[in-house]
């Protein structure tokens, strides 16, 4: 799964909260919301004259058409893991929970369908591929 995929993944499944999610499709959705974030601070900056500490309205916008999708693609990701959706707010623990979710959202997801869905990777392989499947650690 590449970026422009992740994105468009992340963004059909606005607000879906079942499934499974992979690691790539949450982290290059990730890094498109940082960086679209900071290019946004940037141009309000330099069109509304705001300081790099305030909000300006195309990166608020932004954050808040964000919200959502970034939840979901949490919850799913969680899901791959194996874990239900409610882990999403153990980040209210300001340290443990945060350095826990960050582990949980770095480690591999399970292998084979889970509670929550099948393994989307099978899933992508499953179309036919001449490839051969290599096995996950």
């Amino acid at each position: 799964m590449g970026f422009g995929e992740a994105i468009q993944s992340a963004l059909s499944k606005y607000v879906t909260f079942s499934g499974r999610a992979r690691r790539a499709e949450y982290w290059w959705f990730a890094l498109f919301v940082f960086l679209m974030g900071g290019i946004l601070s940037g141009v309000d900056e330099a069109l509304f004259d705001t300081f790099p500490e305030q909000a300006g309205p195309l990166a608020g916008i932004f954050s808040l058409a964000m919200f959502l999708p970034q939840i979901s693609v949490t919850v799913r990701r969680l899901h791959d893991t194996g874990r239900s959706g409610w882990w999403f707010w153990i980040l209210l623990i300001p340290l443990i929970g945060w350095l826990l979710m960050l582990y949980w959202m770095i480690k591999s997801g399970d292998s084979g369908t889970n509670a929550f869905g099948p393994d989307p990777i099978e899933e992508q392989w499953s179309g036919g591929s001449s490839i051969p499947r290599v096995p996950r650690n």
